[in-house]
């Protein structure tokens, strides 16, 4: 099917950097993988596991150390900076300096690898940039000045420019970085949009894991002297390789929220029980950072154990021995609780 279709894939790739007296600093060495058309890629990794000098690599904005990077069945380092810029669409995390010009403007920026040093639009120019406006949902700004929009719209706009330069492959650094929650989903959103829609291969590091959870057909997990780990989500998830992401025994993922939580140092220990999923698990939540360690089933255990029954409408029922308490809010059992320290 045409959504598998590979754009780029590496063999035996070797990343890193210079260093100061002529060194290098090699971040990972023997990397092989693939990008595809129609499929949006997350990449995630703690920082310093050598996200961006990935991303400058497979960009061409630095060499590989070692190994091949193939971009349509051609060598990366073949290609002339007018190839280039016809094949990858780059965006990073670094603010611009673009306020003087208005969203058309740097949009239509995005059509010099096709116009040429002058950069004379013509019609069909003209009708890539407004789609690609239109695209991204900022229509109603193209005559407005980048100093003017949100940080979120300015966003939009620089990927605006990425697809008028109407490459097959775009790479974006951290691109949610400088966001609110509600343009960081707007943004992921729209990424995976394009990429199906458009039949795309966008590929973005980033530290909104549960946002890429969600929206990413595929994660690349990049990890400190570890190499890469890569393939659909889900199986990633359920094959317990986000569990290792983080190199940090307090820090533990949750398969079945997708998230990471501080594993709990807990002092003292109780059965919890709720008559759904939500609500055992926001109890649990409430618990945990009050220091308790929670026991979904009783098991086995050598001294009698508290148990809080949960029910919805905020009925919370304490059991301590033979005593029994009953509290209609979380705020009225924790403080009990800390009472009780």
């Amino acid at each position: 099917m045409e959504s598998a279709t590979a754009i780029l894939s590496a063999q035996q790739l070797g990343i890193g950097y210079k260093t100061g007296h002529g060194g290098v600093k090699r971040v990972h060495d023997g990397l092989s993988f693939t990008l595809h058309r129609g499929e949006l890629t997350g990449l995630l990794g703690a920082n310093g596991s050598g996200k961006s000098t990935l991303l400058r690599t497979l960009s061409a904005s630095q060499p590989p150390l070692a190994g091949t990077i193939q971009i349509e069945g051609r060598n990366l380092s073949t290609l002339s900076e007018r190839e280039l810029s016809r094949q990858i669409g780059v965006v990073l995390t670094d603010k611009t300096q673009t306020g003087g010009l208005t969203v058309y403007e740097l949009v239509a920026l995005g059509r010099q690898p096709h116009t040429g040093f002058f950069g004379r639009l013509d019609r069909h120019d003209r009708q890539v940039v407004e789609e690609a406006i239109e695209a991204v949902g900022i229509a109603h700004k193209a005559h407005s000045y980048m100093a003017q929009l949100s940080d979120g719209e300015k966003q939009k706009a620089m990927i605006a420019k990425v697809l008028a330069q109407e490459c097959p492959l775009v790479i974006l650094d951290e691109p949610t970085a400088f966001l609110d929650v509600v343009s960081r989903i707007e943004t992921m959103t729209l990424l995976h949009h394009i990429a199906a829609t458009q039949n795309k291969a966008i590929l973005l590091s980033t530290h909104d894991i549960e946002q890429a959870l969600v929206l990413a057909d595929r994660l690349w997990l990049l990890r400190k002297d570890r190499g890469m780990c890569d393939g659909v989500t889900e199986d990633l998830i359920l094959n317990g390789d986000l569990d290792t992401l983080f190199d940090r025994r307090d820090i533990c993922f949750d398969r079945a929220h997708g998230s990471y939580y501080p594993s709990v140092q807990w002092e003292k220990e109780i059965v919890v029980e709720a008559d759904d999923e939500t609500l055992l698990h926001w109890t649990v939540n409430a618990l945990n950072r009050n220091n308790y360690g929670c026991r979904i089933a009783p098991g086995e255990s050598h001294t009698p154990l508290s148990r809080l029954t949960a029910k919805s409408k905020n009925l919370l029922l304490l059991q301590t021995g033979n005593d029994e308490r009953q509290f209609t809010s979380f705020a009225d059992l924790i403080g009990f609780l800390k009472r009780q320290d």
